[in-house]
């Protein structure tokens, strides 16, 4: 269905929700800021900015493609009963956003995390995104450096609109902030051993982009390109002769979309393939503390870097706890 055409379906509902024809999310009456935002993993860093002081629910479900996402009744009321809306932005969640410009209220704030971060002459570009197209590779969080920007971004909104409880999205931002820090010295700890020649990277889709520039790892190839449809023939082939040639180890693919083509390159190759690489589909269950930004990045480098030739003990060094658990 067209957008425009979806945006009509969603007005409507959220008009019948507005006379009780659904019930409100949790924790709108109860006086807390209420807060929604994107992508699993920066719901995560959110809830660790907010703790209990506000009420923080995701709009994408884990597991759903962020790019095509289409927003749903249920992304609709989250949006309308919302004080503030934090989206990765860099055209990551562009029917979300039109969305919430659209259905939001009067005073509720549209944050975007990623347009805060890099000016244009930092966007990366890529196979997946390449610069023809105008759609720079928006998975900042990927990289911790930028998880902690972001986190000092959502600290300083939250705090903007909610003064009331400022102290305690310091605090929380503090002790979050720590952690990050700690990981971000043990993943490059852990990548570090991954002998130089193996420090390559050919994935699913360009989710690695700025984690390969801030970690000193090289992207040398995607399979899913800006269209979303499957690489040609041509482009399955230089891939090939590019793995071959430099005997990469392993190639990796998404948890959660399985790439016939990529188990092919690896049966041609005789490279590992591993597929259950993710960035924005939280390892573990709701709940454990895996499940989390910070579990999603050491699972993530643990695989790779082990996948690589190198050890990962590094990350076995970071203890974390939610400030929501």
């Amino acid at each position: 269905m067209p957008f425009h055409r979806v945006a009509c379906v969603l007005a409507a509902v959220a008009l019948m929700a507005t006379v009780g024809c659904s019930s409100p999310s949790a924790g709108a009456d109860d006086g807390r800021l209420q807060v929604v935002a994107s992508v699993a993993p920066l719901v995560d860093i959110v809830k660790n900015v907010a703790g209990d002081a506000a009420d923080v629910n995701g709009l994408i479900p884990e597991g759903v493609d962020s790019h095509t996402f289409e927003p749903t009744p249920d992304t609709a009321k989250l949006i309308s009963d919302a004080d503030v809306i934090v989206l990765n932005g860099l055209d990551l969640e562009d029917p979300t956003l039109a969305l919430a410009q659209s259905d939001k209220k009067d005073t509720a704030q549209v944050f975007l995390l990623g347009d805060h971060t890099l000016q244009p002459d930092q966007y990366l570009y890529d196979f997946s995104f390449p610069k023809d197209q105008g759609h720079p590779n928006p998975h900042l969080w990927m990289d911790v450096v930028y998880a902690m920007k972001y986190t000092e971004l959502v600290r300083d909104e939250l705090s903007s609109v909610d003064p009331a409880n400022a102290a305690t999205y310091r605090k929380n931002a503090d002790a979050y902030l720590g952690t990050l820090r700690n990981l971000n010295s043990a993943v490059q700890d852990a990548v570090d051993t991954v002998p130089p020649q193996n420090r390559l990277l050919l994935t699913y889709h360009d989710s690695f982009a700025y984690f390969a520039n801030q970690y000193g790892m090289k992207v040398i190839g995607a399979i899913q390109p800006a269209d979303f449809a499957e690489p040609s023939a041509q482009e399955v082939a230089a891939l090939i002769d590019q793995i071959r040639s430099e005997h990469v180890p392993a190639i990796f693919g998404s948890e959660v979309f399985p790439s016939p083509v990529l188990a092919q390159i690896a049966a041609e190759t005789g490279a590992k393939y591993e597929d259950s690489l993710r960035d924005d589909d939280l390892p573990g269950d709701p709940g454990q503390p895996e499940h989390s930004y910070v579990g999603l990045i050491i699972y993530d480098v643990q695989t790779m870097v082990q996948d690589l030739g190198g050890d990962p003990s590094a990350l076995d060094q970071v203890h974390f706890a939610n400030a929501y658990d």
